[in-house]
């Protein structure tokens, strides 16, 4: 059975019987972990083989990208916010983008290890010191070295046969409200958008190990009528038609402020995110939803398109194991020098 577009989340730190119905379900495509997952390694590492055991296909990921936002800690690598890696790029961009490949490395290095196919990072948008949900998760402020370092840390996860996400297009820096809780609006033109949050954007998807996209729930209503995950400008004519997209698109979280405020349940926000032109969409924290949602895909068929997007999100490597290891542990030796 091929994977379906949804993506969901389980409740605790092993499977429940009631979920392996919900992963069973032809729509279901994937599993995105969170820290209620984790305990150590060796639980989570049997957590993922039980979902597996119930669907070999699925995908499992998770967002780790360092600083506040690293669901896994336990007996993990504690990486740095990326904030800490742009304000070294400053003076010294070499010893900054060595840093942020490092971390590539070791963080593709430690999940796949557990049985992680891929992390929802690096994080694109700008810091512009007005959206705390952002905050230090940015690089930087300026589109140049959030290019570099962003660039750096995907050549890491590469190197290690991971697959990155780009997120939160075209850029969520710029608002103060929060899209988890409500729906932000950011009032700027397009040719105020092109000269800065997106460079980030159309830079790294001609990077190669850049495998999906995430959209923000953000609505921008001087481009768009809807907020960029629910719109065909942004994720048809832009990513696919005028940029050339060719990787996943999957949406944040359906269950978030941003997308509720935009209106209609679960069913109607899943079926208007995949009609936008999302290849995918999460589901978490509301397992009502994530059944509404399943069931309202009961009778559609998925393309073959999608499947060969979903399995370009599985890790693999044409490096051997060992100098994959050997590169992880030369990037693990300079992360401690680091915080020394």
């Amino acid at each position: 059975m091929n994977p379906g577009p949804v993506m969901l989340d389980v409740a605790g730190l092993e499977l429940r019987p009631e979920e392996k119905d919900l992963l069973r379900h032809p729509a279901t495509g994937g599993v995105i972990l969170f820290s209620r997952n984790y305990e150590n390694k060796a639980q989570v590492t049997h957590l993922i083989r039980s979902l597996r055991a119930v669907r070999p296909e699925l995908l499992v990921a998770v967002d780790h990208e360092g600083g506040r936002v690293q669901r896994f800690r336990a007996e993990m690598t504690a990486l740095p916010a990326m904030g800490n890696v742009g304000a070294l790029h400053e003076r010294d961009p070499v010893r900054a983008e060595q840093w942020a490949t490092d971390c590539g490395t070791v963080l593709a290095w430690e999940l796949a290890q557990l049985g992680i196919d891929f992390s929802f990072t690096p994080v694109l948008d700008l810091d512009y010191g007005r959206s705390a949900v952002i905050g230090n998760r940015s690089f930087h402020r300026q589109p140049t070295r959030v290019c570099s370092l962003a660039q750096a840390l995907v050549q890491g996860l590469h190197g290690q046969g991971m697959r990155a996400v780009v997120k939160h297009f075209p850029g969520h820096g710029h608002v103060a409200v929060d899209s988890h809780i409500g729906l932000p609006v950011d009032e700027r033109s397009w040719a105020e958008l092109e000269t800065a949050d997106l460079i980030p954007f159309r830079a790294l998807l001609d990077c190669a190990g850049v495998g999906a996209l995430m959209p923000a729930h953000i609505l921008y209503p001087a481009i768009a009528p809807e907020p960029a995950g629910f719109s065909p400008f942004w994720l048809q004519t832009l990513l696919r038609q005028r940029w050339g997209f060719k990787g996943m698109i999957i949406s944040d979280d359906l269950a978030m402020g941003g997308a509720i405020s935009w209106g209609g349940g679960a069913e109607e926000r899943t079926h208007q995110a995949l009609d936008a032109g999302c290849d995918a969409v999460l589901l978490c924290n509301d397992a009502s939803a994530a059944e509404q949602a399943l069931e309202s895909l009961e009778k559609k068929i998925f393309s073959s398109l999608l499947a060969q997007r979903w399995m370009k999100m599985r890790g693999t490597s044409n490096v051997p194991l060992p100098q994959r290891e050997r590169e992880y542990h030369e990037a693990h030796r300079r992360l401690r020098d680091m915080e020394g």
